[in-house]
């Protein structure tokens, strides 16, 4: 059975995957070519949008963590884990996958 965004927004477990996949995405995006853009093709402009948008949403899954974790009851191990992984390419679609079950 799927999953829609809809349905993820309804618990505060979903809004959190909602962000991480978001935040995840906006990382690569970020990386993988914004930051070409600006420093090989001498065009910033990138960096400025998906930057800001990245760093919005890396507020909110560090927020979303927190909350998720106190909520849960989550160890503080698991928490930093997750917090870890918001600062490693791939390592939301990770924390989805192994810690946000």
């Amino acid at each position: 059975m799927s999953t829609t965004p809809g349905q993820l927004l309804l618990t505060s477990l979903g809004r959190l995957r909602l962000i991480a996949f978001l935040e995840g995405v906006s990382l690569l995006v970020l990386l993988g070519i914004a930051m070409p853009l600006k420093y090989l093709a001498g065009q910033p402009t990138a960096v400025r949008y998906v930057g800001m948008a990245h760093g919005l949403l890396f507020v909110l899954y560090v927020l979303l963590v927190i909350q998720v974790g106190i909520a849960r009851s989550w160890s503080f191990g698991k928490i930093a884990l997750a917090l870890l992984a918001s600062v490693l390419p791939f390592g939301t679609f990770w924390a989805d996958r192994r810690l946000f079950n």
